[in-house]
C-alpha cells in the first residue's frame, strides 16, 4: 500500500514538474564551501541547488520532487536546464563573487548515461567559453560506479574541455575506495552521514578520517558534507 501511495505521489509530481519546467518555475540557489585550508589564492567554490516554486509561490525543496524526476525519467531535462542556467550565468555570478569561482552542477545517475548529454555540454562550453575549472559536475558514487567504464569516459572526455569533478555522497557505497584509481575525480565529498555525528561517534570519525587521508595522498580535495555546527567543524 505505501508503495502504491508513493507512486500516485510521484505521478502527480511528474505532471507538475512538466508544467513546471513549461512556466519557468524552477529557481537556483547555492551555498558555499568553507575552505579549512590556509590557500586564499583558491578562490570560491559553490554548489548549486534546485529549487521548485509550487503552483501557490511557496518554495520546495529537492527531496520532494526529484525521486519523481528519477522514476519518471525528467531529470536529463532538469539538469540540461541547470547547466544551460548556470553557464548563461556565471560571469554575473563571478562579477559579484569575485574570481576565480568554480560552480558545482550535479549530474544525476539518469542525466549521466542519457543520449546526447556530453554533446550538449561540448555545445554549452563552446558557446560560452568559461575558464576551466570554473563548472565542476558532481557525480554520485554510486551512479559512477553502476556504469564504470561509462562514467570513467565521460569525465575524462569533459576533464579535456576543462571541466572538473567531484565524487559525492562518497563512502556508502558498496565498492568505494577500490574505485578511486580509476575515477578521474578532482574533489572527494565524504558522506554526510559519517561527517554530521564526528563529534559524538568514533567510528564515524574514524571513516571520515579515512577517507580524507586517503583521498588527500592521492592529491584530491576532500569535502565533508552536512558539517553543520561549529563543533563538527572543528573536528
Amino acid at each position: 500500500d505505501a508503495d502504491m501511495v508513493q507512486r500516485r505521489t510521484d505521478m502527480g509530481w511528474a505532471a507538475r514538474l512538466t508544467r513546471a519546467l513549461e512556466e519557468e518555475r524552477l529557481v537556483l540557489y547555492y551555498q558555499s564551501y568553507l575552505s579549512l585550508g590556509q590557500n586564499s589564492a583558491a578562490g570560491q567554490h559553490i554548489e548549486i541547488l534546485l529549487r521548485l516554486i509550487d503552483e501557490d509561490g511557496k518554495l520546495v525543496p529537492p527531496g520532494s520532487f526529484l525521486p519523481a524526476a528519477e522514476r519518471y525519467n525528467i531529470m536529463p531535462t532538469i539538469d540540461r536546464w541547470v547547466i544551460r542556467t548556470v553557464f548563461e550565468r556565471y560571469r554575473d555570478l563571478q562579477a559579484q563573487m569575485g574570481a576565480p569561482l568554480t560552480c558545482a552542477i550535479n549530474l544525476s545517475g539518469t542525466t549521466l548515461n542519457s543520449e546526447g548529454i556530453l554533446d550538449f555540454i561540448r555545445e554549452q562550453s563552446e558557446r560560452h567559453r568559461l575558464a576551466p575549472g570554473a563548472i565542476c559536475f558532481e557525480i554520485t558514487e554510486t551512479a559512477a560506479i553502476n556504469n564504470l567504464r561509462h562514467a570513467t569516459q565521460f569525465m575524462r572526455d569533459l576533464k579535456a574541455l576543462g571541466f572538473c569533478f567531484a565524487l559525492d555522497d562518497f563512502g556508502i557505497g558498496t565498492s568505494s575506495l577500490a574505485y578511486l584509481k580509476t575515477l578521474p575525480v578532482d574533489y572527494l565529498k565524504i558522506d554526510g552521514s559519517f561527517v554530521r555525528n564526528i563529534v559524538n561517534d568514533p567510528v564515524d570519525r574514524a571513516m571520515a578520517d579515512t577517507i580524507n587521508r586517503v583521498g588527500h595522498i592521492m592529491g584530491l580535495q576532500t569535502v565533508g558534507e552536512y558539517a553543520e555546527s561549529a563543533e563538527v567543524i572543528g573536528e
